[in-house]
């Protein structure tokens, strides 16, 4: 199950909440989604990821950069997250990662702020298109 939340016309909306539900355990999904080889096996696509606070990341072969804010194994992740190409230069946005215990599942609670309005849209679909659908193909294998 994905669900998407937020408030205002899409043109003008800068945060997103996604929850999306996967057969995985907290530490699992926190481990993969800080594994550069793990990150690029679900993707299809090159990851570099400094999995320490303040280390850097480079997903989708450049696409997105950034880097760990906070991490809490198996609670959270907090990142700068920067998607190049349409953003201006020194322009992040904050993507926050929580995951959250279901009985044998866990939801992993997203909340992406901060983003230029008009990206709503690319963003909001990009979630699930290059994040939860890829994955919960990657945990069903």
């Amino acid at each position: 199950m994905t669900e998407a939340r937020s408030t205002g016309a899409d043109g003008r909306k800068t945060s997103l909440h996604q929850e999306t539900v996967f057969a995985a355990s907290p530490q699992r999904l926190y481990a993969i989604l800080l594994d550069g080889k793990s990150f690029a096996a679900f993707t299809g696509a090159p990851a570099q990821i400094d999995p320490r606070a303040g280390g850097a990341f480079s997903l989708f072969g450049g696409q997105v950069v950034g880097r760990n804010i906070d991490l809490v194994p198996g609670r959270r992740i907090v990142q700068a997250w920067r998607a190049i190409g349409d953003w201006g230069p020194g322009v992040y946005s904050l993507v926050r990662f929580r995951f959250e215990p279901r009985g044998p599942a866990t939801a992993i609670l997203l909340d992406h702020s901060g983003f230029q309005p008009g990206d709503f849209g690319h963003l909001n679909a990009g979630w699930t298109t290059h994040y939860w659908a890829p994955l919960k193909a990657y945990l069903a294998r």
